[in-house]
């Protein structure tokens, strides 16, 4: 990916834009919280040694307002192209989470893999039998709300209940852990695909940053890469079809609201996806944020409150409504990843997130963790300074 530019993959405004991320700094020897406003590099050290520290601090807002108070450690580019270190996720504390089916569209998909048992040769028919009764249905149904209740009952009166539409359309949204803090990968990096797996997909999603006290700070992208076949088995084997090396990809950048971009512009942001294969296999979509069943604000309440905390914030997926059915290994198969795909996952006010597939096992394994950081941070002298905010 040494071809991509900071043209790729930075947000249409990007001059207006407060983005928050990270780098691996040749010079500083090691992972850096950045700013990026325009095409420039600002380190953000001297706020917090960590991402998700300067993501906690209540004068955010005001401590990135001037970029050129920070020390300029270069250009986008020169991250991207290797010359001054590599452009890292914009994750490292925080917890990493996902809502579950949290779109008609995905509801309708997840049940079909359910019924389907995980075979994709099975799954043209169920979509056939159900989509007519379940589509109509849940169209333009509020989560937990009365008529979503009395949807349930009509569905279940004719069999057609599932735990997938419980979390669906029901008052509890499915919040999962998608991977562990440190392990997600970024802009330029392979995702890797499970080898056991023979139908999967990517899932292209918006992904809220979350501060510890529950307060919304911004938005970046995310490819939430999902084994259908391996969660359509048993959904009790979620964690087997989320969470693999390198099966969490998040970035290019976290976007901060502010006056330039506010929730409800978040709120009605689309979100592109483009999957182009090395076998001429080319597949698009568009996943709008205005058909989620659950506002971006509820599904946060749910993952951070009274009864669940996470110190150091959290960057939660918002699920998608894109349902890969074009078929590509056979008819009536759907979709499946191969190696080589070129997945790229857009908004214009949120920038580009570009990856290759691979095998799980054969992207580079996750070795740089928590311990890791926290030694390098050390050797570096980073918790010296009396304004460091780990």
């Amino acid at each position: 990916m040494a071809n991509l530019t900071a043209a790729d993959i930075l947000p249409q405004d990007a001059a207006q834009a407060r983005l928050l991320g990270r780098v691996w700094s040749d010079a500083a020897g090691g992972p850096c919280p950045v700013l990026v406003a325009g095409d420039r590099v600002y380190d953000l050290s001297a706020l917090s040694p960590t991402l998700s520290g300067v993501i906690e601090r209540s004068d955010l807002a005001a401590r990135v307002a001037t970029p050129s108070e920070h020390p300029d450690i270069g250009s986008v580019d020169d991250y991207l192209s290797g010359r001054s270190g590599t452009l890292l996720p914009p994750a490292d504390l925080q917890a990493v989470k996902a809502a579950g089916v949290t779109f008609a569209d995905s509801m309708l998909e997840r049940v079909i893999e359910e019924q389907a048992k995980g075979d994709p040769t099975r799954a043209l028919d169920v979509r056939k039998q159900l989509a007519p009764v379940l589509g109509d249905n849940l169209r333009g149904i509020e989560a937990g709300s009365a008529k979503a209740a009395e949807v349930k009952r009509l569905l279940q009166d004719l069999g057609l209940w599932s735990q997938y539409l419980e979390v669906g359309i029901g008052p509890d949204a499915e919040i999962f852990t998608k991977s562990q803090p440190m392990s997600s990968v970024g802009v330029g990096a392979r995702v890797g695909i499970h080898p056991m797996s023979q139908w999967n997909n990517p899932e292209p999603e918006v992904v809220l940053s979350v501060r510890s006290d529950g307060q919304i700070v911004g938005a970046t992208l995310g490819n939430d890469v999902n084994l259908r076949d391996v969660e359509g088995r048993s959904a009790l084997l979620l964690g087997k079809a989320k969470d693999n090396n390198a099966s969490c990809s998040i970035g290019p950048f976290i976007r901060l609201f502010d006056a330039n971009f506010t929730i409800e512009q978040l709120k009605q942001v689309e979100v592109s996806l483009s999957v182009v294969g090395t076998d001429g296999f080319e597949m698009t979509g568009v996943s709008p944020m205005a058909a989620i069943s659950r506002s971006p604000e509820s599904l946060a309440g749910q993952l951070l409150n009274r009864n669940h905390q996470y110190p150091d914030g959290a960057l939660l997926f918002l699920g998608t409504m894109f349902a890969p059915v074009k078929d590509r290994r056979g008819v009536g198969q759907g979709f499946t990843h191969e190696i080589g795909d070129r997945v790229e996952i857009s908004s214009p006010l949120l920038g580009r997130l570009v990856n290759v597939v691979d095998r799980s096992d054969a992207c580079p394994p996750w070795q740089f963790g928590l311990s890791a950081l926290f030694q390098n941070l050390a050797k570096r002298g980073a918790f010296s300074s009396s304004s460091a905010n780990a």
